[in-house]
């Protein structure tokens, strides 16, 4: 099944979400190379694809697990997580119509 992971970051997480981002990335990666990620990327917190200092306001990411506990074991496991990028983090299954 599908769920998607919405995560909203600390204020002034730039620095910490630049610093963790190349581990950040290779777990979404994995689920890439194994045929589970729709979709996965930050949410700018100004309106432009490239925020500058204004940094990022979250994460959405939408993958394929086994259970809803997987999906949130996996979010939990978040290198942004380890280093404060983020201060919430909800995940919901989701169902693709389209």
């Amino acid at each position: 099944m599908l769920y998607v992971i919405f995560a909203e970051d600390n204020a002034d997480s730039l620095e910490k979400r630049t610093a963790v981002r190349p581990a950040h990335l290779a777990r979404l990666q994995l689920l890439q190379d194994e045929g589970r990620l729709i979709v996965a990327g930050p949410m700018p917190a100004v309106d432009s694809n490239d925020p500058g200092v204004a940094g990022f306001s979250g994460s959405a990411i939408i993958a394929e697990f086994h259970s809803l506990e997987q999906a949130k074991a996996w979010a939990d496991a978040d290198p942004y997580i380890a280093a404060g990028v983020y201060r919430e983090v909800t995940v919901r299954p989701f169902k693709r119509v389209f």
